[in-house]
């Protein structure tokens, strides 16, 4: 059991008897009245999303699930396969139950697939990735970081909103969770 301000996006907790994972999180307070945490859930079986709004003070189940290295191999359509480097089975996940995390899927990278009573529920992602920059618009000439942002596109096809003294060809990291830009790599 986890407390509500203790919940990110990506993880994977039981409400309700049934599984969802965490979309979107959101701390409200509201002047001197308790906080309270509004967080967006999809349902891992049925993919319907809910929103939901915990006290802060509630306990949230945490999902225990079992990780096993496997092998991501191919998609075709919505159905991304995956092999087990162990035995070389293969199981195929869906892409609504992988969200976002397929910008991160390239042939033969090895990633962590979560598993919830023998069943794949999801792919455990590295906090972070490095990306290069295949087109973004021309940097702007003394700009610094805290000025404003541009759109970049990625060469996994994710945009992502960049510091304007980034160039093509730069490499970033990017924040899985979130999908946004962190630093240069």
């Amino acid at each position: 059991m986890i407390q509500a301000t203790q919940v990110r996006p990506g993880m994977i907790i039981v409400h309700g008897g049934e599984l969802y994972r965490v979309l979107k999180i959101v701390h409200i307070t509201q002047g001197n009245k308790r906080g309270k945490v509004q967080t967006e859930l999809r349902n891992i079986k049925s993919g319907t999303k809910i929103e939901n709004r915990f006290r802060s003070e509630d306990s949230i189940e945490n999902a225990t699930l079992e990780e096993k290295e496997m092998e991501y191999l191919y998609h075709e359509g919505d159905r991304y396969t995956f092999m087990d480097t162990q035995n070389y089975e293969q199981i195929e996940l869906d892409k609504d139950l992988l969200g976002d995390g397929t910008y991160f899927l390239k042939s033969n990278i090895k990633i962590m697939v979560q598993f919830w009573e023998e069943n794949p529920v999801g792919i455990d992602l590295p906090p972070e990735f490095v990306l290069e920059v295949v087109e973004t618009d021309p940097p702007i000439k003394g700009a610094t970081a805290a000025s404003s942002y541009k759109p970049a596109l990625m060469d996994n096809g994710l945009t992502v909103k960049v510091p304007s003294f980034i160039n093509r060809g730069d490499k970033i990291k990017i924040d899985t969770a979130s999908l946004e830009y962190l630093e240069r790599a």
